[in-house]
């Protein structure tokens, strides 16, 4: 398939198959005119790129571990990459979890405003007026 039918079937944009290439992420084969033409299982690699890039993996530590997943090959070095990526990804997660739980503290208090007319604002002893007080 073309890399217009790619990006199409995929919901990525050609540019970033380029750039995937770039990345020795995917590859084509070129036609007499430059073309590229990509195989079927280049719809589920690119899938799975997506994935792991929106897991927050780079460029690099992806084109490391796409052997292993594609082909079937690890090694121990890769294994502990793949380790010390997961922690990251978990932290992440912890991250995320807690800045929606201070989100919804917000919401809460500006419910509690727009019900009550009280300050969104907590009490915590803080001076924060422009004047000290």
């Amino acid at each position: 398939m073309r890399v217009g039918e790619l990006a199409a079937r995929t919901g990525v944009s050609v540019r970033a198959l380029r750039y995937y290439e770039e990345q020795d992420l995917l590859s084509a084969e070129r036609s007499p005119s430059g073309q590229r033409h990509y195989p079927e299982s280049a719809v589920d690699r690119v899938q799975l790129i997506q994935q792991l890039y929106a897991a927050g993996l780079s460029s690099r530590t992806i084109a490391e571990l796409l052997p292993c997943v594609i082909d079937g090959r690890a090694t121990p070095a890769l294994l502990k990459r793949l380790a010390t990526e997961r922690e990251h990804v978990d932290q992440r997660i912890t991250d995320l979890l807690q800045a929606r739980d201070r989100l919804d503290s917000v919401i809460t208090a500006a419910t509690g405003n727009m019900l009550t007319g009280m300050s969104c604002r907590r009490e915590s002893g803080v001076t924060s007026s422009a004047d000290g007080r």
